[in-house]
Formats: C-alpha cells, structure tokens, sequence
C-alpha cells in the first residue's frame, strides 16, 4: 500500500512523509536554495546529509525515506513547525506567493525585534536620565547629531521621555 494513501482509498494521508518530500523541495525552491545549500544547513543543524540525498528525496523513484532526525532538521532549517513541514501545501499558492509571503513573514519578524530592541534601548536611556538627569539635555542633543533629521530626534526624544518605545 502507498504510504501516501488511507486504506484502499484515494485519499492522501493529511500528514505523511510524501507531503514531507514535497515541503522539502517547495520550501527549498522559495527560498532559492540549491540541494546542495539544504543539504549544508541540514548537515549544520546536526544532521549529516550530502545533495544526493536531498535530490533523492525530493526526486527519487523510489524516493529516498526520511527519518525523523531528518525531518526534525528539515523543520529547523525551514523554520516550520514539524506539523506544517508533514501537511499537504495549500491549494492556490504558486511559488512567486510564497516567496513573497515568506518575505513579508521574514519582515515581521524583523521588524519585531527591531521594536523589542529599540524599546530596551530607550528604557535603558531613560533609566538613565532618571539616574542622571543632568545628562538630559545633552543626550538629546546627541539624538540630534546623530540622526540629522529634527523630526525623528524629536520622536526618539519622545520615545525616551516617555519611558519606552510601545
């Protein structure tokens, strides 16, 4: 029996290792890795694998069997969740919309931590302005040389008077 089918039926399994083999070369192509650049990062996550196996799996007939080891640094390379790396992709997205939803979940994240750090950063200026309120003044002026532009030293200013960046 195909390991991609239920009993008897012609209905793919919702989490299988097909879907696996297929995640794997999907995720690769949206990312434009070659099989040789996944089959480095899975070998860095701790996995050893060559381009063989990588093609093999995703090409392979027979295709080539994933282990859980794996599939585990499948997951961590693809920063995906175990469970989604398994699942069928969804209908109606072709590679040119994951790539561009890829990039705007990259972004995302991107952007939040860049708001964690710089609320940190502004917490640590006003903790010290508390600590030294002498320094006020001149620190700033330091936003204002730094930055060159009036409006945005004012809105950092702001920021660090105000306690935080949030």
């Amino acid at each position: 029996m195909d390991d991609d089918m239920t009993g008897g039926g012609e209905v793919p399994l919702l989490y299988s290792e097909g879907n696996v083999a297929g995640r794997v070369a999907l995720e690769r192509e949206v990312r434009g890795w070659s099989t040789t650049d996944l089959a480095e990062r899975v070998t860095r996550a701790g996995v050893k694998m060559n381009q063989t196996a990588v093609w093999r799996i995703e090409n392979g007939s027979p295709r080539r069997r994933i282990n859980l080891d794996e599939a585990l640094a499948f997951s961590r390379v693809f920063e995906l969740p175990l469970e989604e790396l398994m699942s069928p992709p969804l209908e109606g997205l072709d590679i040119d919309s994951r790539r561009l939803v890829q990039e705007a979940v990259e972004a995302f994240y991107e952007t939040r931590d860049a708001r964690d750090r710089m609320h940190r950063a502004v917490v640590a200026v006003a903790d010290h302005i508390k600590a030294h309120p002498d320094s006020s003044r001149a620190i700033h002026e330091q936003c204002l040389r730094l930055m060159g532009d009036e409006r945005d030293a004012r809105t950092l200013s702001n920021d660090i008077e105000d306690g935080g960046h949030y």
